[in-house]
């Protein structure tokens, strides 16, 4: 699935939620269904700086497509990162880099969370674009 489908999955998954209080609980439901994330991932190296809580985020890098895979001990912050992975992860890096983050303004994200959340959702998206860059960089050298 094209990485623009699924933004549109998600947003058609949000479409009749109006009030931020469901929509929260469907972040927070995204998040629990999340693979099981391996406890010799859990490094430093993997752990997003600027978030509230702990987050980690490990990539792996085939055929030209990016898959993440996170988790978080908040659950509040494991739904942000499982909805951002829900749409790029399986993608391109240009692909990544082209779609931006509109989708997240749309959804009203950033308008409902705590000054320090809506800092570790920008640390979240930084790090993934970060990924994409130094994984086109790499596609384009080999």
């Amino acid at each position: 699935m094209a990485i623009e489908q699924r933004v549109a999955a998600l947003m058609e998954s949000f479409s009749g939620v109006q009030q931020w209080e469901e929509r929260y609980r469907m972040i927070i439901k995204m998040g629990r269904q999340m693979p099981e994330f391996p406890g010799e991932l859990r490094l430093e190296e993997n752990t997003i700086k600027g978030c509230q809580s702990q987050v980690w985020l490990h990539t792996e890098f085939t055929d030209g497509v990016i898959s993440f895979h996170a988790d978080s001990d908040a659950a509040i912050s494991k739904g942000i990162v499982a909805m951002l992975l829900s749409v790029y992860s399986g993608s391109t890096p240009e692909e990544i880099l082209r779609v931006g983050t509109g989708f997240l303004d749309q959804l009203g994200v950033r308008d409902h969370l705590s000054m320090s959340r809506s800092n570790g959702l920008s640390a979240m998206l930084k790090q993934i674009s970060i990924y994409a860059v130094a994984y086109q960089a790499m596609a384009k050298n080999s």
